[in-house]
C-alpha cells in the first residue's frame, strides 16, 4: 500500500513521477541547497524528496491558515513552464499572478505601479462604455497597443489594491528581484527552489526541479489548494461570526471581509487540533 506522508496527498511516488527529484548539473549547484540534496546520478543532483513532502506540507498549513485569516496570495512565475500553470492556478482560487515580467519596484513601490493598474482598468472601462468606438481609429490603436503591454505585465494583478501577506515563486533565481522585495517587506516566502538557487532569505524552501513542466504544476496546484481551503475555512468562520451575532441580537453592522477576533480564535483552535491529527498521522505512517 501507498504510504502517504502528507495529509494533503502529496506523495514521494506522485513528485517522482512528476521528475521533481532531477536538479540541475553538479557543476551549476549551489552549495546552500546542499542539506536537500540526497545524491547525484550521470552528473545530476538528486533532490531529496522526503524533505520536499515535508517542506511542502508546512507551506500547505501556513498559506491555508493565513488565508483563512483574510491574506491573499501573489503568484509568480515568468519562465515559459511556468506561465501557463501560475495563471491558471492562481485565477482558479481567486489569487494574483505575475506570470509574463516582473517590473522592478511591483512590491515595493506599489503606490506607483497601481497608477499603471489604475489607467489599465480605465482602459476596460472605456472599451466596455463604447467609449472608444467614438475616437479615430489611429487614436484607438495606439491606446490599445499602450493597453496590451500593460494587460500583459499588471493583467494578473489589476484588482490588487494592496500588496499581499504571501509571495510563491516558481525559480527564485529568475525571480530574484520578486523575492528580495518581498522579503524587505516582510511578507512570507514561499519557492520552489532548484539545486542551482540560493534558499538564503526563503520562509519556506520547497526544493524541486523548477524547470519541468510536471514538477511545477503540481507543486503550484498544492499552494493553489491551501489557498482554496483557506477561502473555504475563512467563509465558514465569517458565516459563523454571523449567526453568533444574530442569535445575540446585537446591533445590525456591515460583515468584515475578514475574519473577526473571534473567528481568529476559532481558526487558532482549529488549527492545533489540526496538527495534532497531522502528526498523528505522520506518526502512524512512520510506524507503518
Amino acid at each position: 500500500m501507498e504510504r502517504r506522508v502528507s495529509v494533503e496527498g502529496v506523495t514521494v511516488k506522485e513528485l517522482l513521477e512528476c521528475g521533481t527529484h532531477f536538479g540541475h548539473r553538479t557543476t551549476r549547484w549551489n552549495p546552500k541547497m546542499k542539506c536537500y540534496i540526497f545524491g547525484e546520478r550521470n552528473g545530476i543532483h538528486i533532490i531529496d524528496l522526503d524533505q520536499t513532502v515535508r517542506l511542502a506540507n508546512m507551506a500547505y498549513k501556513r498559506v491555508a491558515d493565513m488565508v483563512a485569516l483574510g491574506s491573499n496570495v501573489l503568484f509568480v512565475g515568468t519562465k515559459p513552464q511556468a506561465q501557463e500553470v501560475i495563471r491558471a492556478e492562481a485565477e482558479r482560487v481567486g489569487m494574483y499572478y505575475v506570470n509574463n515580467r516582473w517590473l522592478g519596484g511591483m512590491l515595493t513601490n506599489f503606490k506607483t505601479i497601481k497608477q499603471s493598474i489604475d489607467r489599465l482598468n480605465e482602459f476596460y472601462q472605456k472599451r466596455d462604455s463604447g467609449e472608444l468606438d467614438k475616437l479615430p481609429k489611429k487614436e484607438v490603436l495606439s491606446i490599445t497597443r499602450k493597453m496590451q503591454k500593460l494587460e500583459a505585465n499588471l493583467g494578473g494583478i489589476r484588482n490588487m489594491t494592496s500588496i499581499p501577506d504571501i509571495v510563491y515563486v516558481v525559480d527564485p533565481h529568475k525571480e530574484k528581484t520578486a523575492v528580495e522585495e518581498a522579503k524587505r517587506l516582510g511578507l512570507v516566502t514561499i519557492a520552489l527552489t532548484d539545486t542551482n538557487c540560493d534558499p538564503t532569505g526563503i520562509d519556506f524552501v520547497i526544493p524541486g526541479n523548477d524547470d519541468a513542466i510536471s514538477s511545477i504544476t503540481r507543486i503550484t496546484k498544492l499552494i493553489a489548494d491551501a489557498c482554496q481551503e483557506g477561502l473555504e475555512r475563512r467563509q465558514t468562520i465569517i458565516r459563523r461570526d454571523v449567526e453568533e451575532k444574530e442569535r445575540s441580537s446585537a446591533p445590525a453592522r456591515a460583515i468584515e471581509k475578514k475574519p473577526t477576533s473571534r473567528a481568529r480564535a476559532f481558526v487558532a483552535r482549529e488549527t492545533r487540533e489540526a496538527d495534532e491529527d497531522k502528526e498523528a498521522t505522520l506518526t502512524d505512517s512512520t510506524v507503518n
